[in-house]
């Protein structure tokens, strides 16, 4: 209390709970999960306002964010201020649609899943969304956008003001034709003893859309990319630019344009003359977020090249490389495993690159590649678990 005036003290928020879960809604004790409900891919829009999840089933499902006041951003607001923020965030079902199909390629005889590897969020237009979504060999270009229901008026004569000359099977309000006659199923003959009374043509109602205060939300496939890669996309990222955007392989990265479906550049190519000598594959690529010539991707040895489209059409060599080895007496059996990169990220900035491989979060600074500058153990307690002998080592082998 000050000087008469009441303040009211909000009651800090509870505190989260965080439980691991690759489908959606509560599972009993003792039920399957099915395969087609497992989460593959999960993406935030740049606002955060929007969710996108994407499953095995090939399901798109967006959820927004209602946790807003006044459908402004006001929470962002508070938070860029440091202002305490009392509630957590709160995201509810907004729609969801098929994006891909099982498949088959006959000429390859080889069956084409319809898991969603990876989905991105485009830039928004006239209040629709826009995101790209890839499975293993497709990748499609959604619009998703809110649309008035229109509805049909009633297309018939207004029974009030018509006559029937005396003609008792019209007598009664029959269902009319446009000859001027009635059905009438109980006599089993259309009257044509019916006519309409003299300036009575305004009753006769022919059928009009309307448009109604109901929504509903429509998404709609505008692009397909497909016949560009032999191996299995692993990652697409939009470009800052906002007309192209990249999709990786394990071989190779394309360069597309959004409105060109029939044609890609290939920009990354590091399938060697003799398959035999392939050492490391591609495991996933990113756009920068502010400069769209520089891109980087991630390798299978646990390497990071970050590359210029200025230097070269065919971006053979990198402009730096982030590499995080593990100590030379630390090597085992499972060192290349582990060491493989399975996704990266850069910072909202473009000045820092996360990167996840199997034990660790690394965090690198684009402008010092001797390593990386922060480590994060995720599985340290499997660590000792991924350290044999030699001795061990060749009695796996033997097994």
């Amino acid at each position: 209390m000050n000087g008469g005036e009441v303040k009211e003290v909000e009651a800090p928020a509870e505190p989260l709970e965080w439980r691991f879960s690759q489908v959606f809604g509560e599972r009993t004790a003792g039920e399957e999960v099915q395969e087609v409900d497992i989460i593959s891919a999960i993406e935030f829009d740049k606002t955060g306002d929007h969710l996108a999840t994407g499953d095995r089933g090939g399901r798109v499902v967006l959820f927004e964010r209602t946790d807003k006041r006044d459908h402004g951003g006001y929470r962002r607001d508070l938070e860029m201020m440091d202002h305490p923020v009392r509630t957590h965030p709160e995201f509810r079902y907004k729609t969801e649609f098929q994006s891909h199909e099982p498949e088959f390629d006959y000429l390859k005889s080889l069956e084409i899943e319809e898991k969603i590897n990876k989905i991105r969020w485009c830039q928004t237009a006239n209040n629709a969304l826009f995101l790209l979504s890839t499975n293993d060999k497709t990748i499609k270009f959604w619009k998703i956008q809110e649309k008035k229901v229109k509805k049909i008026c009633d297309m018939n004569i207004d029974p009030s003001k018509a006559t029937g000359n005396g003609n008792p099977a019209c007598s009664i309000v029959k269902p009319y034709v446009t000859n001027g006659g009635c059905a009438d199923r109980s006599y089993g003959y259309l009257s044509k003893d019916f006519s309409f009374p003299a300036g009575s043509f305004a009753a006769l109602h022919f059928p009009t859309v309307v448009h109604s205060n109901e929504t509903s939300l429509s998404a709609r496939c505008r692009r397909i990319y497909a016949h560009a890669h032999d191996y299995h996309i692993n990652s697409i990222s939009n470009n800052s630019d906002g007309e192209t955007f990249i999709s990786a392989d394990d071989l190779r990265i394309n360069l597309w344009n959004l409105e060109i479906s029939n044609q890609s550049f290939n920009i990354v190519d590091v399938k060697p003359t003799n398959m035999e000598d392939l050492t490391e594959v591609i495991t996933s690529a990113e756009f920068h977020p502010t400069h769209c010539n520089m891109l980087a991707y991630s390798s299978s040895k646990g390497s990071i090249r970050l590359i210029d489209l200025r230097q070269s059409a065919l971006c053979d060599s990198h402009a730096k490389l982030f590499e995080g080895m593990e100590a030379p007496n630390s090597k085992s059996f499972f060192t290349e495993i582990i060491a493989s990169i399975s996704d990266i990220k850069f910072g909202k900035d473009g000045r820092y690159i996360l990167s996840r491989d199997y034990m660790n979060l690394k965090l690198w600074d684009i402008n010092m590649d001797s390593g990386p500058v922060a480590t994060f153990q995720v599985h340290e307690y499997l660590r000792p678990k991924v350290r044999f002998s030699s001795f061990e080592i060749y009695h796996l082998k033997a097994k």
